[in-house]
């Protein structure tokens, strides 16, 4: 079952240094559920002026116990960087349309696209 997790970070003084703070350990364990099969996607999201301010990602897990177990070890949960966590569960048409070679991407950055 997919889900979707937004995050949305503290708009406190202290937030871009927590996020910051764990921010390697997110994108580690980021990394680990890709290979595992359990994150399909993520992006930053920013404000106008590029700042991160929370996350987005498509989760797949076999429960919602086992959403709830990524998000009790999740950084940015235990970091305390998203204030607010909205989660959805949604199903994904074709997901294998995400999986395409860098090499689209370089081309498609390239042709500034």
């Amino acid at each position: 079952m997919q889900f979707l997790v937004i995050g949305k970070d503290g708009k406190d003084k202290k937030a871009t240094d927590r996020r910051m703070a764990v921010r390697e350990a997110h994108l580690k364990l980021g990394d680990e559920m890709e290979k595992s099969g359990d994150r399909w996607y993520g992006c930053v999201m920013l404000d106008d002026n590029g700042r991160m301010i929370g996350s987005m990602a498509v989760m797949d897990f076999a429960s919602e116990k086992e959403l709830q177990e990524w998000l009790d070890r999740e950084p940015y949960v235990t970091g305390k960087v998203w204030k607010t966590v909205e989660i959805y569960k949604c199903n994904v048409k074709r997901p294998w349309k995400f999986n395409r070679p860098q090499s689209f991407f370089e081309l498609r950055e390239k042709l500034g696209k």
